[in-house]
C-alpha cells in the first residue's frame, strides 16, 4: 500500500525486512526443534544461531537467477552461516515457512487492528453517552420520519463496532495455523512431532489436514472480515456526508486551521476525510473477492493464490488500520451542531409526529 494510507507499525509489519525475518524465525525453530531430537550436531546449532541473517540486496541479486524467492532467501542465509547452513530448511519445502510465517504476521496485523477498533469502540461509546440527549430528525429514504437522537447513531455504531470486533478475534483465531508437513503435507521426511513444537514456538496451531499449503478458506474468512469492517466504516463515513451537506449541516468533520477545501472555491469545506473512507472501503471489498477466488487451487497446490495475497493482504489489513485511525479522529473532534437540528426539524411543519395523530385518530375509532 502507498505511504499516503498506511501507518508505520502495519508498514513495517508487511515489508521486506519483516518478510524474510518471519521466514527466519520459522527456520531457526525448525533447526531447534531438530537439534533437540539428535538430527543437528549441538556446536552446529550454536553455529546456525550465533550466524544466522540475510541480506535483501543480496536476496535480489540471486533471485534475478534463479526465479525463486525462497530459495535466493536460503542462500543468502547459508552464505552468512557457512557450512552449518547445510541444515537449514532441512526435510522442508518452501510454504512450510512460507505459509507459517504468512500465519504468523497476519495474526501479528489483526493484533493491530483489535488495538485501533478498541480505540473506535471507546470514541463511539463517549460520543454517543455525551449526545444522548442531542434531538435530531430521523430520516428514512432520506426523508423526514421521526425524532432521533444523534446518541442513538452513535450507540448503533458502537454495537456494530463491538460485533466486528468478535468478528475480527475469530478470524485472528480461523488464521492462527501453519504447517510444517513437507511438500504435499504426508510428513514424508519430519516427524509431525516437529511440526507440533515448531508451530508452538511460534504461538500457532497445527493444520489438521494441510496439503503442500493451509487451504485459502482461512485466508478468505479474514478478508471477508476485514471488508465487513470497511463497509462498518463506510456506513459511519456516509451518514457524516450527508449529515455535512450544506442543506443540512447538522454535523461536520474535523477541518484544521490553515486547511483548504477547493483550489477554486475558497468557501469549500469538505468532509474528505469521510471520503478517504468510503473510497478504500471499495478497495478492500474489492480484496474480499480476489481471496474467495484463492481458495479453489490445483490438486495439492498450484502458485496462483501466492500474487494474489502479496497484494491483498498487507493491502486490507495496511487499509483498515488507517481507516479505523482516521474515522477516530473523525468522531473524537466531530463539529456539533443542535441549533441546526432543531431548526431541521421544523421544517415539515409537524408532519414529523403525523404517526401519533395517526393513532390518536385509529383510538378515536376513525
Amino acid at each position: 500500500m502507498i505511504e499516503r494510507y498506511s501507518r508505520q507499525a502495519m508498514r513495517e509489519l508487511w515489508s521486506d525486512q519483516a518478510r524474510c525475518q518471519s521466514w527466519l524465525e520459522v527456520e531457526l525453530a525448525v533447526c531447534e526443534a531438530l537439534a533437540g531430537r539428535g538430527v543437528i550436531p549441538a556446536g552446529d546449532m550454536q553455529e546456525i544461531r550465533d550466524k544466522a541473517g540475510f541480506d535483501l540486496e543480496r536476496i535480489d541479486e540471486i533471485e534475478r537467477t534463479v526465479g525463486h524467492d525462497v530459495i535466493a532467501f536460503l542462500t543468502s542465509v547459508a552464505e552468512k552461516i557457512g557450512p552449518a547452513g547445510r541444515h537449514v530448511h532441512y526435510g522442508l519445502t518452501s510454504s512450510d515457512v512460507v505459509d507459517t510465517a504468512q500465519a504468523w504476521r497476519t495474526v501479528k496485523a489483526c493484533d493491530i487492528l483489535l488495538e485501533s477498533l478498541d480505540d473506535l469502540i471507546v470514541t463511539l461509546r463517549e460520543q454517543g453517552l455525551a449526545h444522548r440527549d442531542t434531538v435530531m430528525v430521523g430520516r428514512t429514504h432520506g426523508i423526514h420520519a421521526e425524532p432521533y437522537t444523534l446518541g442513538l447513531k452513535f450507540a448503533s455504531w458502537y454495537c456494530e463496532a463491538k460485533r466486528n470486533r468478535e468478528r475480527l478475534t475469530a478470524a485472528r483465531e480461523e488464521i492462527r495455523f501453519g504447517k510444517i508437513s513437507g511438500a504435499v503435507g504426508t510428513y514424508a521426511h519430519l516427524d509431525p512431532g516437529i511440526e507440533a513444537d515448531v508451530l508452538e514456538r511460534l504461538g500457532l496451531r497445527v493444520e489438521p489436514v494441510a496439503t503442500q499449503v493451509i487451504p485459502r478458506d482461512r485466508h478468505a474468512v479474514v478478508l471477508s472480515t476485514l471488508g465487513v469492517l470497511a463497509s462498518s466504516l463506510d456506513r459511519i463515513a456516509t451518514e457524516i456526508r450527508h449529515l455535512q451537506r450544506s442543506d443540512v449541516r447538522e454535523v461536520e468533520e474535523p477541518f484544521r486551521k490553515g486547511q483548504k477545501g477547493s483550489s477554486a472555491m475558497p468557501h469549500k469545506r469538505n468532509p474528505i476525510k469521510c471520503e478517504n473512507v468510503s473510497g478504500l472501503a471499495r478497495v478492500v471489498r474489492a480484496h474480499v473477492q480476489a481471496a474467495l477466488e484463492n481458495v479453489a487451487l490445483w490438486h495439492e497446490r498450484d502458485i496462483s493464490h501466492s500474487s494474489v495475497e502479496r497484494v491483498i493482504l498487507p493491502d486490507a489489513t495496511t487499509l483498515c488500520d488507517f481507516m479505523l485511525h482516521r474515522m477516530t479522529r473523525v468522531l473524537a473532534e466531530l463539529h456539533v451542531y443542535p441549533e441546526r437540528m432543531q431548526q431541521n426539524m421544523q421544517l415539515t411543519r409537524g408532519l414529523i409526529y403525523s404517526q401519533k395523530v395517526l393513532l390518536a385518530l385509529n383510538a378515536a375509532g376513525l
